[in-house]
């Protein structure tokens, strides 16, 4: 049972390496130029360990695109000392690219090339899907969660957090390909100031 525990955490050990070295290969190469060896360079590992794990380059990305989900979902995770509020405005500063984060703009471009394939390639389509589905269910937790800790307006979780998560989306998107490195800042304060401040129940925006 012991060399299976230990099998078993090999394997996994592995298998972050293998989605930490394609966060970097993705970040130099992009989406396009992307290939199985260069990702095996990164790693330090042989292209025949990387096609243990998955047979295609399309497949791995699938798995990498699952990978960020749930270490999204992770960092998101609610904390029960911290209201709907606090949460709702963590969430918006997640989607906040700085001019300095030049890797992670480089991951957010690659990804933009990768959701580019997504009408043509179903194994893209379908992760991408998820990762939609999970991002507005966070903000609809969010919402019900403040709705009933009577600090939010009563207002349609569902509709509200497709508003949000689109409106985040479209900032990213267009910071990266305009090349306007304040342009998510500048649209999260204005989500802030327009609809946070809006879902606020008039007592608690009072305090605030």
């Amino acid at each position: 049972m012991s060399d299976t525990s230990d099998e078993s955490e090999a394997a996994s050990d592995s298998r972050d390496e293998i989605m930490d070295a394609t966060y970097r290969a993705l970040c130099e190469h992009g989406h396009a130029d992307l290939t199985m060896q260069h990702i095996a360079d990164e790693a330090g590992k042989s292209t025949a360990l990387l096609h243990y794990h998955f047979d295609t380059k399309e497949e791995l990305l699938a798995a990498f695109i699952d990978h960020l989900i749930t270490e999204f979902e992770s960092t998101v995770a609610p904390d029960e000392n911290d209201s709907a509020t606090e949460r709702l405005r963590e969430f918006l500063d997640l989607w906040v690219l700085e001019p300095e984060e030049d890797d992670r703009t480089a991951l957010h471009l690659a990804l933009l090339e990768l959701r580019s394939r997504g009408p043509f390639n179903e194994t893209y389509r379908e992760e991408l899907a998820r990762s939609d589905e999970v991002l507005r269910r966070i903000v609809v937790e969010i919402i019900r969660d403040g709705i009933e800790q009577g600090v939010f307006r009563d207002v349609e979780p569902e509709g509200t957090a497709r508003l949000i998560v689109a409106t985040l989306d479209g900032a990213r998107t267009r910071q990266i390909t305009l090349d306007d490195p304040a342009y998510s800042q500048r649209v999260r304060k204005q989500l802030e100031d327009q609809l946070v401040e809006g879902l606020l129940v008039s007592d608690d925006a009072t305090r605030r």
